[in-house]
């Protein structure tokens, strides 16, 4: 009796890492043994970094809120601060995108946690 050996479904998944692969450069689009080491070190990073993305963006915000506050002479923190004392909840995202695209608002709000501080 032959050895069976379960080709097709050997050649499916051989044939998965090779698509997966498609645009990698040199043996890694090419050869499986390359190529499902690339996808799987692809996949990690990809899971890694959607959990990732979250903390960058933060970041961001906050540096452009600190870029934006600080003409207006506060700082950061004081601004965050300020906010708080105020009661004025308003997440990072959003003060972030008022202060590139509406700044006059962006004033007001700024003016308003200036003054939660000062009291």
């Amino acid at each position: 009796m032959p050895r069976a050996t379960n080709g097709p479904a050997t050649k499916a998944r051989k044939r998965r890492a090779i698509r997966a692969a498609k645009g990698y450069f040199g043996n890694k689009s090419r050869l499986y043994v390359y190529a499902l080491e690339a996808v799987q070190r692809a996949q990690k990073f990809a899971y890694r970094d959607r959990r990732k993305n979250k903390s960058t963006f933060r970041q961001l915000w906050i540096v452009r809120l600190n870029a934006a506050c600080r003409p207006l002479g506060i700082s950061y923190s004081r601004l965050v601060n300020g906010l708080k004392k105020a009661n004025i909840t308003i997440d990072r995202k959003n003060l972030s995108e008022l202060a590139i695209h509406d700044a006059p608002a962006f004033e007001a709000i700024v003016t308003l946690a200036k003054a939660a501080l000062k009291k």
